[in-house]
C-alpha cells in the first residue's frame, strides 16, 4: 500500500499487479474470501436468526392459520404445496443480507484495501453469493425438518429430491448474484437495504402461498409466467411425485440465464465502482 500511495503521489502510472493467471492462485483468493463471509456468519448468530425466523414463522402461519381456507387442487394437502413454495421465498428473504454486506463492502474502504493486493477482484462477490447459499441451505434444513414435525408428507422419491435440490441450488445461486448485482448498484448501505425488498417480495407474487387458479385472469396469466412460479412448480412436483410437465426444463432455462447476467453485470458493476 506505502508503494501504491507513493507512485501516485508522483504522478506515475501504477504497476499492474503480478500476474494470477495460475487457477491454483485464483481458487486460493475465493477461498480466502469465502472464509470471510462464513466467519461473519459464525460471529453474528443474528444472521442465521434472521434466515430461519421469518420462514418458520410463514410456515406456523400460513400451515394453522390460512391453511384451513385455501383449497388446493391435484390431491396434496395445503402443507405439501406450501413447504416448497415458501423454501424458495426463504431465499429470496436471505438475499437481504448479502445486499447490504456488498454495499458496506464497497463504501466503508474495504474495497479500496483489497485493491492494493494482487488478488481476484470477483472473489469478493464469490464470497458473498457462498455465505448466502450457506445461510439458506441452513434454512432449508431446518424448515424441511419442521415441515415433517406439522405433517409434510412428500410423495417424491430419491430422484424427485435430489432434482429439487438441484433446481434450488441454480436458484439460489441466481437469486445472491441477483442480490450481488443490487448491492453493486446502491449508492448507501441505507438504499441497499431497501433494494434488497425487490427480492423479498417479488417472491410472494407467485405460486408460493397460494394456487394461481384461484387468481383473476390477468394476475394469473402474469404470475403464471414469471421465473419464480415455474421455479416452485417444479421444485413442488418432484418433491411430492406429481408430473412435472415443462416445468422443470423451464426452470433450468430461466434461471441459468439469470444466474449468467447477474453474474456478469454485477461483476462488470463491481469493478467499476471498486475503481472509483
Amino acid at each position: 500500500m506505502t508503494q501504491t500511495l507513493s507512485r501516485e503521489t508522483e504522478g506515475t502510472r501504477l504497476p499492474e499487479p503480478p500476474s494470477r493467471a495460475s487457477l491454483s492462485l485464483v481458487l486460493s483468493d475465493y477461498r480466502v474470501l469465502i472464509g470471510r463471509n462464513i466467519k461473519h456468519i459464525t460471529r453474528n448468530p443474528e444472521m442465521l436468526l434472521q434466515a430461519v425466523s421469518l420462514p418458520v414463522v410463514l410456515l406456523l402461519l400460513f400451515r394453522f392459520m390460512f391453511g384451513p381456507a385455501i383449497n388446493v387442487t391435484g390431491g396434496l394437502t395445503y402443507i405439501d404445496y406450501l413447504l416448497p413454495g415458501l423454501l424458495a421465498v426463504s431465499i429470496g428473504f436471505n438475499s437481504t443480507t448479502t445486499v447490504v454486506g456488498v454495499a458496506a463492502d464497497l463504501t466503508n474502504g474495504l474495497v479500496e484495501r483489497f485493491r492494493s493486493m494482487p488478488m481476484s477482484a470477483p472473489a469478493v462477490l464469490v464470497g458473498h453469493v457462498a455465505a448466502g447459499m450457506l445461510r439458506s441451505c441452513v434454512s432449508f434444513v431446518i424448515m424441511v425438518a419442521l415441515g415433517f414435525a406439522i405433517g409434510f408428507r412428500p410423495a417424491g422419491g430419491l430422484l424427485g429430491w435430489l432434482g429439487a435440490i438441484g433446481l434450488l441450488v441454480l436458484f439460489s445461486a441466481g437469486v445472491f448474484w441477483l442480490a450481488v448485482l443490487l448491492g453493486s448498484v446502491a449508492k448507501t448501505v441505507e438504499g441497499a437495504g431497501g433494494l434488497g425488498m425487490i427480492l423479498v417480495f417479488v417472491p410472494y407474487a407467485s405460486s408460493a402461498l397460494v394456487p394461481t387458479e384461484q387468481m383473476p385472469g390477468v394476475l394469473r396469466v402474469i404470475v403464471d409466467n414469471q421465473p419464480f412460479t415455474v421455479l416452485m412448480d417444479a421444485e413442488r412436483a418432484l418433491m411430492n411425485g406429481t408430473p412435472v410437465g415443462g416445468t422443470a426444463w423451464l426452470a433450468l432455462v430461466w434461471w441459468g440465464a439469470l444466474t449468467a447476467i447477474a453474474a456478469v453485470l454485477a461483476t462488470r458493476k463491481f469493478r467499476r465502482r471498486a475503481k472509483g
